[in-house]
C-alpha cells in the first residue's frame, strides 16, 4: 500500500513537472492599452539640422547591366543615393526620432497612407519613416515590372511582383521596425529603407537637413538620428511645458 501512495505521489508529481517545462502556467496578464494622451497646451517641440562635415565622398555609379529596360529611362547614369547633401552641409535620408524617454501614451494614427514610389527603376523616397498599422501604399509609376520585396527584422516578410499599371500594393506593418531593406528581385540595385515607429516623433531630412519632432510632452528624451553610410549619433534634451529647444547633428564625411 505504501508502495503505491509513494509511486502515485511521484507521478503526480512528474505530470506537474511536465506542465511547467511545456510552458502550460498561466501566463502574466496583459497590460492593458494606454489610454493616456499628450495635453497640446504644454506639449513643445525639437527642431534642428543635421549636415555633413568635409567633402562628400564620390557617388558610385549604377550599373544596369542586369536591366537594360531601366537605363533607356535615363539619359544619363544614376549614381547611389546613400549620401545626398545640400547647400551649406544639409544631409538628406536621415531619420531623427525620440529613441527613448516617453511615457505610456496613446497616438492616433495618421488618416492619409505613408506612399513608397517605384520612379526610374529606384524607389523614392529612399528613406521613409511610418507608424506601426498604419497603411502604406505601393505604387509602380514605371513602364517597367517590378517586384516588391520588404525584409523586416521584427514583422512578416513578404514577396510580390507589380505589373504595369497595377493597383497599389497596400499593406501595414504590425511593429515597431528600423531600417527594414526594400528590394525588388528583378532590379538588384533597388534599395529603399522604412523605419516603423510605435509613436509619431520622427522626421526623414530632406537636403536642407531639417527635422521638426512637434507635439512632445514635456520631458527628457533621448533623440536619434540614424544615416545609412555614418550609423547612428544620439543626444539628450529636456523640454519644459510649451518649450522649443534647437539641436543639431553633425557627421563627418571621412568615417
Amino acid at each position: 500500500m505504501r508502495y503505491r501512495l509513494a509511486l502515485a505521489a511521484i507521478c503526480a508529481a512528474a505530470i506537474l513537472a511536465l506542465g511547467a517545462c511545456s510552458g502550460n502556467q498561466s501566463s502574466a496578464p496583459e497590460q492593458p492599452a494606454p489610454t493616456a494622451t499628450v495635453d497640446p497646451t504644454t506639449a513643445g517641440s525639437v527642431t534642428g539640422t543635421v549636415t555633413l562635415d568635409g567633402t562628400p565622398p564620390t557617388p558610385r555609379p549604377i550599373i544596369m547591366t542586369a536591366g537594360p529596360e531601366c537605363a533607356k529611362l535615363h539619359s544619363s547614369p544614376l549614381t547611389y543615393p546613400e549620401v545626398v547633401t545640400g547647400d551649406h552641409g544639409g544631409l538628406a535620408n536621415v531619420v531623427v526620432y525620440v529613441k527613448s524617454g516617453l511615457g505610456n501614451y496613446r497616438y492616433d494614427l495618421p488618416s492619409a497612407p505613408a506612399a513608397l514610389d517605384q520612379v526610374g527603376c529606384m524607389y523614392q523616397p529612399h528613406v521613409l519613416g511610418m507608424m506601426a498599422r498604419q497603411k502604406l501604399d505601393i505604387k509602380n509609376t514605371d513602364p517597367i515590372v517590378h517586384n516588391v520585396h520588404p525584409v523586416p527584422h521584427h514583422n512578416r516578410a513578404w514577396n510580390e511582383s507589380q505589373p504595369v499599371g497595377g493597383a497599389a500594393i497596400e499593406t501595414e506593418f504590425d511593429n515597431p521596425d528600423f531600417a527594414i531593406p526594400v528590394l525588388c528581385n528583378l532590379h538588384p540595385w533597388m534599395r529603399g529603407y522604412v523605419f516603423v515607429f510605435s509613436h509619431p516623433y520622427f522626421d526623414v531630412t530632406t537636403t536642407a537637413g531639417t527635422f521638426d519632432l512637434k507635439n512632445l510632452p514635456p520631458g527628457t528624451y533621448t533623440i536619434e538620428a540614424w544615416q545609412e553610410k555614418y550609423g547612428t549619433q544620439d543626444q539628450t534634451v529636456t523640454i519644459a511645458p510649451k518649450e522649443s529647444k534647437a539641436i543639431s547633428f553633425r557627421f563627418s564625411a571621412g568615417k
